[in-house]
């Protein structure tokens, strides 16, 4: 039950649920239990025969989940430690320590996965038939099969990772968010955090925005050298493991089989936004017109059209975004209120705070965890709505264990998305000031843009940048691509700083994961269709989307869209997405 009498304010998240505060005692007894019940799961090895026995199939694989769901637990509070602070030394050592705790460990139950992928397809069917809602997750294993390596070298991966790629992403976390920020607002030099700093962006004074981007990219550019040579280890050990070793044919075709996405569907994705590249372009320009610039700059892109400096407190915009999703289905607004209500989210904006915003699904059976810097603006409110959206995903699918509840990463966007529009929606047909509603139709737009065009436009220089890479170029020649890759992006549209040649380094979706950017263009393209059916079918289109989002990672998600009557094999299915775009271009066109 929604309370609405209740006040929010900015709060620290509790991860009292998972162990706690500062609490060393009950970690290392959970790590105790963790490495008892691998001890015991190793006594299995022998009964991984081809003649295995249904049950005794099952309650391995029901020992391996109790083994993930722990691992989960203990990793996740020290991950979600070390986000809120990432200069909490303490936080740090227990990051590390779990990191090394999880690949030894990792290592000893691997014989399974292993025995699983080479058993004989005949009796892999037969155990398959009666797995329920493991069966996708073991199904999935199998695909992996052509690329998996024997028991001793991916061992050597596990322990590698730990002081390799994840050390890197670590030590890039690390020393990114202890960056602070310099600029000259109202006569007086003020010190920021990089999500204070970006507020700027989206300010009326057209200097300001200026200056906003211009230290970003000093702070970043001063270490660019280093951060770009971080970046380039990542990618050749990306290389080396997925290419060289596993034997992928392209550096992305290891990240499309993780999201069961077939290479040909995400081509189509990436080609139809090039493709479409005019439209936004075109969008850009209408902006400048009604800035009355002769052109944009790469500053003013996120640049408000009207003179609405509207802010919303953090109270005001729970109270909202609980509105929004109680008119679609009052359970998403219960289920947005449960994660908020047992203080499960981190809305302050602190040094040392991860920067950006997420959620945080640990294990199944728990409440999600969502990070935020809130700080007032619209679209503070509109972040918040989208990472209620992913905890709502999360507790729908709930039901499904710990290997089959996460959606895939292109599905992963869905419900944030889709919330983000019920709330824009909502905010619209409430709003009486015409300057806000105005601000939030354009905001619509600079938003697709964010999350379709510059997405894909990512996705694209990462599948250069690996090329480029292992080929063996500097990192200048990396910066000088980029830059090749904005002016492809934005042609006459607007002119292009030399400082933006350093954006790439700012990006930590392509530290962290490789490839990971094209699953937000393919949610947003994804939920405009979605959405476009929900204002044509009204309630009937209801029950369809739920199952979507209740599937979770239990089943393909070609087979769940194809069940909602998608087909994403098709051009016209991405085009479809970019005419809506192209609608509210119209519309806005009308307006000026």
């Amino acid at each position: 039950m929604v309370d609405k009498s209740k006040n929010y304010e900015l709060s620290r998240w509790s991860l009292a649920d998972l162990f706690p505060p500062g609490d060393f005692e009950k970690i290392s007894a959970a790590i105790k239990e963790l490495e008892d019940k691998v001890a015991k799961f190793e006594g299995h090895r022998q009964a991984l025969t081809d003649d295995i026995s249904f049950d005794t199939f099952i309650s391995i694989i029901k020992e391996l989940e109790e083994i993930t769901n722990l691992m989960q637990r203990i990793g996740g509070y020290a991950e979600l430690w070390f986000a809120e602070d990432t200069q909490n030394q303490a936080a740090q050592t227990l990051v590390a320590r779990i990191e090394q705790l999880s690949a030894e460990l990792s290592n000893r139950v691997l014989f399974f996965n292993l025995w699983w992928k080479a058993l004989g397809e005949a009796k892999a069917k037969s155990l398959l038939e009666n797995s329920g809602d493991y069966r996708y997750w073991l199904e999935e294993m199998r695909h992996f099969k052509p690329y998996t390596l024997s028991e001793a070298e991916e061992k050597i991966i596990n322990i590698k990772d730990v002081t390799g790629n994840r050390a890197f992403c670590i030590l890039y976390d690390a020393y990114t968010n202890r960056y602070t920020f310099k600029i000259e607002v109202g006569g007086e030099e003020k010190e920021m955090t990089r999500e204070e700093l970006m507020s700027y962006v989206r300010k009326p004074n057209a200097e300001l925005r200026a200056r906003a981007y211009q230290e970003l990219y000093r702070v970043y550019g001063n270490d660019g050298t280093i951060l770009g040579q971080i970046y380039q280890t990542l990618v050749r050990d990306w290389h080396n493991e997925m290419v060289n070793l596993r034997g992928f044919p392209t550096p992305i075709s290891a990240r499309n089989l993780q999201n069961d996405i077939p290479d040909e569907v995400v081509e189509t994705l990436l080609n139809v936004s090039q493709k479409n590249a005019e439209l936004f372009q075109r969008f850009f320009k209408l902006k400048a017109r009604l800035l009355k610039m002769e052109k944009l700059r790469r500053y003013d892109i996120y640049a408000p059209v009207t003179s609405s400096t509207k802010e919303f407190s953090f109270n005001d915009a729970v109270e909202i975004i609980l509105d929004a999703f109680g008119q679609f289905d009052p359970r998403f607004a219960q289920l947005a209120y449960r994660v908020i209500s047992e203080n499960h989210v981190d809305s302050q904006v602190r040094r040392g705070k991860r920067s950006g915003a997420f959620c945080a699904t640990v294990t199944p059976k728990l409440t999600p965890w969502v990070l935020t810097n809130y700080k007032g603006h619209s679209e503070d409110v509109t972040t918040l709505a989208h990472e209620l959206g992913h905890a709502i995903h999360s507790l729908l699918a709930s039901e499904h264990n710990i290997f089959t509840q996460h959606a895939c990463l292109p599905l992963a966007e869905t419900a944030s998305t889709f919330s983000e529009m019920l709330l824009v929606d909502s905010m619209l047909a409430e709003e009486k000031d015409k300057n806000v509603r105005r601000d939030l139709l354009f905001r619509q737009v600079d938003d697709a843009y964010a999350t379709i065009m510059r997405q894909a436009f990512f996705a694209l220089f990462e599948k250069q940048a690996h090329e480029m890479t292992s080929q063996g170029v500097s990192v200048d020649d990396l910066s000088k691509a980029y830059f090749e890759n904005l002016k492809a992006q934005f042609g006459d549209s607007l002119d292009i700083a030399e400082e933006f040649k350093w954006e790439w380094v700012s990006i930590p979706h392509i530290y962290h994961t490789p490839f990971y950017v094209y699953a937000y263009s393919f949610g947003q393209l994804l939920v405009l269709s979605l959405f476009n059916q929900f204002k044509q079918e009204g309630e009937s289109f209801k029950p369809r989307y739920i199952q979507i989002l209740s599937s979770g990672g239990s089943k393909a998600p070609i087979e769940i869209l194809s069940e909602a009557g998608l087909d994403v094999n098709q051009p016209a299915f991405w085009q479809g997405g970019f005419d809506v775009v192209d609608g509210l271009i119209a519309q806005l066109e009308k307006l000026s």
